[in-house]
């Protein structure tokens, strides 16, 4: 199994990018899949995630309203669009799956790192 996550790259702030999570081995349509990142310095933290089969969805509370988490299943990838962008967002975006349909919120506000796949990361830069 592999995931590979792509869309990253240099904008300023207030700007939006696409990012897409692809996988060969596991179609992603039937497992929940989550949105990490880790900044320069900082320990891996959960932004989003979403549920294969009712389609639920979690977000950080730091993205909330900005970031939008989203199926294409004609496609069979994840994607996260990121809007209105800061500088700390700046980091590594990873993907990752986990064999059941539904993501882990631990204590009701954390994502779970306790996934079974995970994806290189694509980098995503905030900065004027």
């Amino acid at each position: 199994v592999q995931l590979q996550a792509s869309g990253g790259g240099l904008v300023q702030p207030g700007g939006s990018l696409r990012l897409s999570c692809a996988a060969s081995g596991i179609t992603l349509d039937y497992y929940a899949v989550g949105w990490f990142r880790q900044a320069p310095g900082a320990e891996r933290e959960g932004v989003s995630c979403i549920n294969s089969r009712d389609g639920n969805t979690y977000y950080a509370d730091s993205v909330k309203g900005r970031f939008t988490i989203a199926r294409d299943n004609a496609k069979h990838t994840v994607l996260l669009q990121i809007n209105s962008l800061k500088p700390e967002d700046t980091g590594v975006y990873y993907c990752a799956t986990v064999h059941q349909s539904h993501c882990t919120v631990v204590g009701g506000r954390q994502l779970s790192l306790d996934m079974d796949y995970w994806g290189k990361g694509t980098l995503v830069t905030v900065s004027s």
